[in-house]
């Protein structure tokens, strides 16, 4: 996707999206004040476990719900919860400053409040691929399936461009494709983490719904799309 770089620079991150990164590191701030012990007293060492395991995600909690059909608020909560309680502050680091980053490049396309809706939609969907492929107690924490989710957005609007410009629209996978190839060489080296369902899950979501939260639909994206080439 190629814009000028006076327009890029021009373009704010998407409000919303800012805001949730500045919540993000503000709850992995609260933590790291904690466990220094400048915050809290002496329990607030524990504050991140206890949100890990209040506001994190579990298949278990899916199940429960599709079973029982009890909307409990503390198990429905944590389909939305989960991006924003990390395992450790290189964790939280890193998804700040790709959702940053990605919401800014999809943010030169959609609306403001899409790419939230796009965000929020990929979450959801993380949750549920981690139900539905990941096992019951497998954890779900941390900030990734939504930033996959924005890479999906990211990887239809290059997806359209392509199409439009009559180049091989394969090209708009790289991205994704060169993520996948590094989880896989990390995986081989220290270990494949359980949560990658939710990855593929976000990434899935956000390229599924993004059709319908770009601006005028299909079609106009197209038109806008070449407009800008």
């Amino acid at each position: 996707m190629s814009f000028n770089s006076e327009e890029r620079a021009l373009n704010p991150i998407p409000p919303l999206i800012l805001a949730l990164f500045v919540v993000s590191m503000g709850v992995e701030l609260v933590f790291q004040l904690g466990a220094r012990g400048l915050v809290g007293g002496p329990q607030a060492v524990g504050w991140r476990q206890a949100a890990l395991m209040d506001f994190g995600f579990q298949g278990q909690f899916a199940t429960y719900l599709a079973e029982t059909g009890q909307l409990r608020p503390d198990f429905l909560i944590r389909f939305l919860s989960y991006p924003f309680v990390h395992v450790s502050f290189t964790q939280a680091l890193i998804a700040g400053v790709m959702l940053l980053a990605l919401g800014k490049f999809v943010g030169e396309i959609m609306a403001p409040f899409a790419v939230f809706l796009l965000y929020v939609a990929s979450t959801i969907g993380g949750a549920l691929a981690m139900w539905a492929v990941g096992g019951e107690t497998d954890w779900l924490f941390g900030g990734f399936p939504p930033v996959y989710g924005l890479i999906g957005g990211f990887t239809y609007l290059l997806w359209v461009r392509l199409g439009a410009m009559g180049a091989s629209q394969v090209q708009a996978f790289r991205l994704i494709a060169m993520l996948a190839a590094l989880q896989l060489i990390f995986g081989v080296l220290f270990g494949f983490t359980r949560d990658w369902p939710a990855d593929l899950g976000g990434f899935a979501t956000g390229f599924a719904v993004s059709p319908a939260l770009a601006p005028g639909g299909f079609t106009a994206l197209v038109e806008r799309l070449k407009r800008r080439g």
